[in-house]
């Protein structure tokens, strides 16, 4: 048998993958930028990154790239960290800028994919790392509580003010975590997230009477987010004197007031008459003045209108910021217990203020029933937290929120049964 074919088939192979290949060839200086060679375009682009390897790039400082010249333009960059987290960034329309939207993390280290394409169309590649240290302006999350330190009613919420905003539940999480609210004695209570700056802290039920309340944070140094940590909270000390709650039934004109569960008082009263009504629900004593002049135009009424007043008002205790108190008024001592003709205060005579006003202080009660006004505002006009359900209160918890509701401490331990 010959073998002199088999020489002759693989010439013959050879020649056509060298055809092939010369096609390839002719195809690529056709200018087909798919099948052109990324040339290194590190020449055409310009990175506000480090450019020794030993220096750390300020992770406060957004990440930029552009083109440099005329010649060229970016058509992609990415950028992402060792764990895999890509940094969101925009391109220009005209590919001559790509930075970076969000923070970079502290202690990182990135990869900076960049794709130029030049007049021709053809393709340039250039992969960039940098690593970043600690922030320059490094953010410190100060707390500070309230009200000031001293003692008040049951109904006091306590307050804690951020100096910046936390949006993130994460965030939240980690600033929630680090607040403490003692008590003796023991109660259960949750803290309310009012907005990104302002938190609220307060029982289920009102805080007993003669308690001591301890407020303090473990954030001081905590990593709360990128370039965020925990700063600086003075403690607080606050202390609860007697229960006193007093409740206004609006449609009965009249106002029993309650100390440690006993009633001590029942005052004759006079609420918003139509147009006017007086706000119902839980309100928290704000403060109290010995005077005030009091004017329809703070609260919308035109001067010289059948409703226009001008008046001195004396023994005022506020419950509201829009100007809600309770009151002398002298003027309308007849329709005290029978009728409601005020511009949503509620008044008593002179006698009875000044007996009220000496009897309650800053935190205590002030609850109002079967008045048909707008239920009291949770937050931003004094202090509604009671209004909420403790259910709903707990759902601004970023810890207690979507967690059972649990017994609290003293019930769990009155229910909790003996060994026999």
């Amino acid at each position: 048998m010959s073998h002199s074919p088999r020489p002759r088939t693989v010439v013959s192979c050879t020649l056509l993958v060298i055809a092939l290949c010369a096609g390839i060839t002719a195809c690529g200086s056709d200018g087909n930028p798919l099948s052109a060679r990324p040339y290194d375009a590190a020449e055409e682009i310009a990175f506000n990154g480090p450019s020794d390897v030993r220096k750390k790039a300020d992770p406060d400082k957004p990440l930029e790239v552009t083109a440099e010249g005329s010649d060229g333009r970016l058509t992609d960059v990415t950028a992402v960290d060792a764990s895999g987290r890509y940094v969101a960034g925009e391109l220009s329309a005209d590919g001559s800028r790509w930075h970076s939207t969000e923070p970079l993390a502290a202690n990182a280290r990135y990869t900076v994919r960049v794709s130029t394409e030049d007049d021709d169309g053809s393709p340039g590649r250039k992969i960039l790392t940098f690593e970043t240290g600690q922030p320059a302006t490094k953010k410190n999350l100060d707390i500070t509580f309230g009200p000031k330190a001293g003692q008040y009613g049951v109904g006091q919420p306590v307050t804690a003010q951020l100096n910046m905003p936390v949006k993130d539940k994460a965030q939240r999480t980690v600033v929630e975590q680090a607040l403490r609210v003692d008590s003796t004695p023991v109660v259960e209570g949750a803290w309310h997230w009012v907005n990104d700056k302002e938190l609220h802290f307060r029982p289920k039920d009102y805080w007993p009477a003669h308690a001591t309340i301890q407020v303090h944070s473990n954030l001081e140094g905590m990593k709360v987010g990128d370039r965020l940590w925990g700063g600086k909270a003075a403690p607080l000390k606050l202390t609860t004197g007697d229960s006193i709650v007093a409740v206004t039934d609006a449609a009965a004109h009249s106002m029993k007031v309650y100390k440690n569960g006993a009633q001590i008082n029942q005052i004759p009263v006079t609420t918003g008459k139509t147009g006017f009504e007086t706000r119902n629900g839980v309100k928290v004593v704000l403060g109290k003045e010995y005077f005030v002049r009091m004017r329809g135009t703070t609260v919308g009424i035109a001067e010289g209108s059948s409703d226009s007043y001008d008046l001195p008002v004396y023994y005022a205790t506020r419950v509201t910021w829009s100007g809600e108190y309770v009151h002398a008024a002298p003027w309308s001592v007849g329709s005290q217990g029978y009728e409601n003709v005020s511009h949503g205060c509620t008044g008593m005579s002179t006698s009875n203020a000044q007996w009220f006003y000496n009897t309650v202080h800053e935190g205590d009660v002030v609850q109002v029933v079967n008045s048909n006004g707008h239920e009291m505002e949770t937050f931003g006009n004094g202090f509604g937290d009671w209004n909420l359900a403790w259910a709903k209160w707990r759902t601004g918890s970023a810890l207690m929120n979507g967690t059972p509701d649990r017994p609290s401490p003293a019930d769990a331990a009155r229910l909790r049964p003996t060994s026999v």
